[in-house]
């Protein structure tokens, strides 16, 4: 397995000295790194060499997009990974400790006419793929009302996050059905420093909001892919899905944060809010205006859990 900081197809590039992924620069010639040491040396022990399996390329080969080097791995997920919760707190806080609030909830209005975008520049697709919006800066999005934040005080020390990750949310809605995207970000402090490859003139990093990992769940498949539900209006149900494998150094003086929201348009498409057979045959009088609560309660904690390194 390997894992870097590429866009689609763009570990098959040539000639490129500093690679960039968006707004965010993960160091020199990574692509030449990895045909050179990786995918030549694979296929040379394949195609002419002894092919017996033994080719001195470890189990894994990751990128830490936060450190911005490499690492070698025997087994993946790291066998010496231990699980750690980042609960969702009432007022926005992001902690390891759970809440303590009887009957804490945030809440947010979703409406499918006006959706939350996939990036906060523009374009929203490049040419024939989207990628530049999986590390892109989710500044412009943290003030929307139908975002909700959550955020931890500024780290003291270094968090690397390697392996799997689960968003469990305990979640009701006016409405029958509900889409639910949960964003991992890298907020940046703000004595950040500007790289010099940077693409745009008119991004900083300083108080950059870097988006690490983001999933959607569909809430009728919370259940089961193969048969679909309604959401119980009013209700609160267990909507549980993971997200992306992750190598990510969360830096001393940056912050962890988790923004949820109920659409990411164009990337997805949007959901009417009322269940139907078929979205795509979905009829206007269908896409509805819906209350998202995310409950933050003692009895039912929101959280995110990761896989910590040490």
């Amino acid at each position: 397995l390997v894992m870097g900081p590429f866009r689609h197809g763009g570990w098959a590039a040539r000639g490129i000295e500093h690679t960039v992924h968006g707004d965010i620069y993960f160091g020199d010639s990574l692509e030449t790194k990895f045909q050179r040491d990786v995918e030549a040396r694979f296929f040379r022990h394949w195609l002419k060499g002894p092919a017996d399996g033994k080719t001195g390329l470890p189990d894994a080969l990751m990128f830490d997009t936060g450190r911005k080097r490499w690492r070698e791995f025997a087994h993946w997920p790291a066998r010496d990974a231990t699980a750690r919760r980042y609960y969702f707190h009432a007022g926005g806080t992001l902690s390891t400790a759970a809440p303590v609030e009887p009957h804490a909830f945030t809440e947010y209005v979703s409406d499918p006419h006006k959706p939350v975008p996939s990036r906060c520049m523009v374009p929203t697709i490049q040419g024939l793929t989207m990628y530049q919006y999986m590390s892109d800066d989710q500044r412009c999005f943290a003030s929307r009302p139908d975002v909700v934040v959550f955020e931890t005080d500024t780290l003291t020390e270094d968090v690397t996050l390697g392996g799997e990750i689960t968003a469990k949310l305990l979640a009701s809605t006016t409405a029958t059905d509900a889409d639910y995207v949960v964003k991992l970000i890298d907020v940046y402090p703000m004595s950040e420093p500007d790289s010099p490859y940077m693409p745009y003139r008119n991004v900083h990093y300083a108080g950059y909001q870097q988006l690490v990992r983001g999933e959607i769940m569909r809430a009728r498949f919370r259940k089961s892919f193969a048969h679909p539900e309604p959401m119980h209006p009013n209700r609160v149900e267990d909507v549980t899905f993971a997200l992306q494998d992750v190598l990510h150094t969360f830096r001393k003086g940056h912050r962890i944060m988790v923004q949820v929201q109920s659409s990411w348009f164009p990337a997805f498409d949007r959901n009417p809010q009322t269940y139907v057979p078929s979205i795509y045959t979905a009829a206007e009088r269908d896409f509805v205006k819906a209350t998202e609560r995310i409950s933050v309660s003692r009895g039912q904690p929101s959280y995110l859990e990761v896989q910590v390194l040490p």
